[in-house]
């Protein structure tokens, strides 16, 4: 809407009528821009990854970063897919983070292309290993807060903040000595913070993803707050599940639970 309005200020007058001619032609290409976005956006919430995919790869030499994090986006949902062999989920993840990284480069006030390129260079930490994942976290963090800073109502760029710090509270001894080998002062959390974040996302947004419901449970449990995290977990136990994620949250949920014997 807001590059609509910049579209339809008034043309010098001088060459009004290449002005206006050049305006409509541009009107009409950011029509079907937005049309294509909002077939992708229809797409993503069908589940229909296969198809998005190809809709989006279409557009891949895009200089519109709307186009380019939802490419970011596809390529890593396509590689989570389970019928994905090795070989095409690595392709396919570095190419994620091509996307996103394109994506920032083409617009760095895009939220979403914070979010996607912290999110993607997370995945390529997996191929790298533990050296380049610790030293990949801040850079990490920071895009996660960019996101959040422009966008303060996206609860999962708020939810991965608290996963960020969930995990390095969690941090093993030996992978903090690799920490500790690579940063002056290597990165570091608290369960009270990754709290913090994820009550944060769902004040934002009640309620909108299982695995956040999942995660308060686990963060109560940390803090040996065994009351809220059953009702935390309760509420992951019952969420409806949409998709594979939502039925291992459901699983992971009930199996603590029962731990809890609740």
């Amino acid at each position: 809407n807001h590059l609509r309005m910049l579209l339809f200020t008034v043309p010098t007058l001088t060459y009004v009528g290449y002005q206006v001619y050049r305006s409509a032609s541009m009107v009409h290409a950011l029509d079907k821009a937005e049309e294509v976005l909002e077939q992708a956006d229809y797409l993503y919430g069908s589940g229909e990854t296969e198809r998005l995919y190809q809709l989006l790869l279409q557009h891949r030499n895009s200089e519109d970063a709307e186009f380019l994090w939802r490419l970011a986006r596809a390529s890593r949902d396509l590689a989570l897919l389970e019928n994905i062999s090795a070989q095409q989920k690595k392709s396919l993840t570095y190419e994620a983070l091509e996307f996103a990284k394109r994506a920032l480069e083409k617009n760095e006030a895009c939220f979403a292309a914070h979010k996607w390129y912290a999110v993607c260079l997370s995945d390529v930490g997996e191929y790298e290993g533990t050296k380049v994942k610790i030293g990949n976290s801040y850079i990490i963090r920071q895009h996660l807060e960019r996101a959040v800073e422009l966008n303060p109502k996206d609860a999962t760029s708020i939810h991965i903040l608290g996963y960020w710090c969930f995990a390095f509270a969690e941090l093993p001894w030996y992978q903090h000595k690799v920490a500790a080998m690579i940063f002056a002062s290597p990165p570091t959390a608290t369960y009270e913070e990754a709290l913090a974040f994820f009550l944060q996302a769902e004040h934002v947004d009640p309620n909108f993803y299982s695995k956040n419901l999942l995660m308060l449970g686990k963060t109560y449990l940390m803090l040996k707050d065994h009351g809220n995290a059953a009702t935390w977990l309760c509420k992951a136990r019952d969420y409806p599940a949409h998709n594979a994620e939502d039925k291992q949250v459901h699983e992971e949920a009930v199996a603590l639970l029962k731990k809890l014997k609740v």
